[in-house]
């Protein structure tokens, strides 16, 4: 009898776990739409300013759509002309630390209704305040001029207080790229490093020499090659890609800070993920790298639950090293 009801039972329990698979998928195809718009560049020509303007408000509204603040305080301020928020947990929480949060974008696009859902979920997770930036963007603003606005945020930090180890830098895509290139800067300075870096999905070969640019092109549901050379010339201008100061990837790596790397099984940005690990462990720079099955460019955004698992990895990585 048991055998003979086991084939029934096989074929509902296919069937709710078809249910749920489309049930998600229209829960995240608003989400996945405007997603769609940020990344749609597919010539340089999508730079004009109405291109951009689209691009800009589709990651408004991602942010929206995403943020989950229960339980936080979002705090807008100005930092020295720029625009900045603290994202701060409701609940008692741990003051000593906190993590700067360089938000994606392609360096021409992210604003802060960007930074609210991941900015969120770190505080959420770790128990710390994160502060979210607003900086400039090209191409009005081309290279250096993002950076040197995370270079004030890194010493609006320092002014109030924190030691350089008691601040994680934390960024997704080109505030990925971001984080590492405000860490060669420090370095080359002669000051100190962040505690910890958290690098979700980053962008970190402008070059684009890495296999995946071309293995993983028509599975990527998000960002495509034309995208990256069409930000990454508003953004570089005619300077050199494989700087360090563009391309992190190709810079020493010597004293780093502990890192963890995530990024989708589904990028064309995998292997900048993949050899950035390869030449931090080289520099005995202790590094982790997850590499998160059939999911797409920072997929830690998003109301999924490889998300939370992947929020979850990042909390424990921080938090067990205190």
């Amino acid at each position: 009898m048991d055998s003979e009801k086991t084939p029934l039972h096989m074929k509902l329990v296919r069937r709710t776990t078809e249910q749920k698979a489309a049930a998600e998928q229209r829960r995240l195809a608003p989400m996945m739409r405007a997603l769609k718009a940020i990344h749609s560049a597919t010539s340089p020509e999508s730079m004009a300013p109405d291109d951009l303007e689209r691009q800009r408000s589709g990651q408004e509204l991602l942010g929206r759509l995403a943020a989950p603040m229960l339980g936080m305080s979002w705090e807008p301020f100005e930092l020295s002309g720029m625009n900045a928020a603290w994202v701060r947990p409701d609940r008692g929480h741990d003051k000593r630390r906190a993590i700067l949060y360089c938000h994606g974008g392609g360096y021409t696009s992210g604003n802060l209704g960007y930074s609210r859902p991941l900015a969120s979920k770190m505080a959420n997770v770790t128990g710390w305040e994160v502060l979210s930036f607003e900086y400039r963007l090209a191409p009005e603003h081309p290279f250096p001029a993002a950076v040197d606005d995370a270079m004030k945020a890194w010493d609006y930090l320092m002014y109030q207080g924190y030691g350089a180890r008691d601040v994680m830098v934390a960024g997704d895509s080109a505030g990925g790229n971001m984080a590492l290139v405000l860490c060669h800067r420090l370095r080359a300075a002669g000051r100190r490093l962040p505690g910890r870096l958290i690098l979700m999905s980053p962008w970190t070969d402008m070059t684009a020499s890495g296999k995946s640019y071309a293995e993983r092109a028509d599975i990527d549901p998000t960002i495509s090659l034309d995208y990256i050379k069409a930000v990454r010339s508003a953004y570089a201008r005619d300077a050199d890609l494989s700087s360090p100061l563009l391309s992190p990837l190709f810079g020493d790596f010597t004293c780093f800070p502990p890192t963890l790397i995530q990024v989708g099984s589904n990028e064309i940005l995998l292997s900048d993920s993949i050899r950035l690990r390869d030449r931090m462990l080289a520099a005995r720079v202790p590094c982790q790298l997850e590499v998160w099955n059939d999911v797409w460019h920072v997929f830690q955004m998003f109301p999924i639950k490889k998300a939370n698992q992947a929020m979850e990895s990042i909390g424990r990585f921080l938090l067990e090293q205190f």
